[in-house]
């Protein structure tokens, strides 16, 4: 491993400013050294940052959190996760990833595309150390694999499922930071509303403009946009904002319209009480990636570039756990769907 900038980043790893929250899972889900129930022993060290919100966002971090949780029970990989501060600076991100390369961890993965910069400046000063980036393209770095969605089809057929459900013809989106990678989930959802019916409404609110990303994690701010939205009309609202997902969610028990979530199925993280309200989640299989990714690297298999994950092969997709609200519209959305796998509907990925 190299150890060329070993004390650009002593004095931080001596300082502690690493001091972020970082779990093991080795202990605290049966992972580790191939004890356990693994079905194989490795010996990799694996390390996973988190996104704004970390983990208990009930959608992004949460989803990729199962995906490393899985790689412990199943693999017998070492593994921890490490948790942002609020606010933080890009340095700080740089700081983690380098720290964690110098502590001897084999495989590195970035959750977010806040992290491209920091990914693409430690990555080359450990050539030998396996890095994965989810939801940027990074190319042309031997050592580094971005793991990206197409966001935007399964936005469609969330799309598609508000305006088949909606009784006032009026839907709302919130997202968390107006970014391009947001803007993608914008795009695919406002089609989907279109292509059942371009007379609805639908409400657009953004929490926070880059470089401010609280918008992630900001449940308050969520839930006030979400009552803004219902109380000009809304009546079904779809959201790409993170952890702040979970004030939406509780704004729509507080007034009784329906939730569709992202990224995980947030109608199985959901409390009892909410359960009702959420009608489908636009998820993205970042949990399959990441245990994947971990996969090939214990078979000394990565394969740097990009890799993406759409509809055709299940990278993204809409939940049906919620049966007794989908099922009415399940079928108009199946059909929905291939129509995308065949090429038959090009679902726009900018609004």
């Amino acid at each position: 491993m190299k150890r060329s900038n070993a004390a650009k980043f002593a004095a931080v790893a001596a300082a502690g400013v690493l001091a972020l929250t970082a779990c093991d899972n080795a202990a605290d889900n049966g992972g580790g050294d191939g004890g356990g129930d693994g079905e194989v022993s490795s010996d990799l060290k694996v390390g996973l940052a988190y996104d704004v919100g970390g983990r208990g966002d009930r959608s992004f971090n949460d989803s990729a959190y199962r995906g490393l949780e899985q790689a412990a029970e199943e693999l017998g990989v070492e593994t921890n996760d490490f948790e942002p501060a609020d606010g933080e600076a890009e340095s700080a991100k740089e700081e983690r990833l380098a720290t964690m390369a110098e502590e001897g961890y084999d495989v590195i993965i970035a959750v977010g595309f806040a992290y491209d910069a920091s990914v693409q400046a430690v990555a080359t000063e450990y050539p030998e150390v396996d890095f994965a980036i989810v939801d940027s393209e990074i190319e042309d770095i031997d050592n580094v694999t971005s793991l990206v969605f197409a966001e935007e089809q399964a936005s469609f057929l969330a799309g598609a499922a508000a305006a088949l459900t909606t009784e006032e013809d009026h839907v709302g989106f919130v997202g968390g930071v107006e970014t391009p990678l947001i803007r993608k989930f914008e795009a695919g959802y406002v089609a989907g509303v279109a292509h059942v019916d371009e007379d609805i409404e639908v409400e657009i609110n953004y929490l926070s403009q880059p470089p401010d990303f609280a918008g992630f994690n900001d449940p308050a701010q969520g839930r006030e946009a979400a009552q803004a939205q219902y109380d000009r009309g809304a009546d079904v609202i779809y959201h790409a904002a993170g952890a702040s997902g979970n004030g939406i969610l509780q704004s729509a028990v507080d007034n009784d319209f329906t939730f569709i979530g992202v990224d995980s199925d947030q109608y199985e993280n959901a409390e009892e009480e909410q359960k009702p309200y959420v009608l489908t989640s636009a998820i993205k299989q970042v949990d399959v990636s990441v245990f994947e990714f971990i996969r090939s690297a214990t078979e000394g298999d990565v394969e740097a570039g990009i890799k993406r994950f759409d509809l055709s092969e299940g990278g993204v997709d809409y939940t049906q756990t919620n049966e007794e609200a989908i099922a009415p519209v399940q079928d108009e959305l199946d059909e929905l769907k291939q129509q995308i796998i065949d090429g038959e509907i090009e679902v726009p990925s900018q609004p």
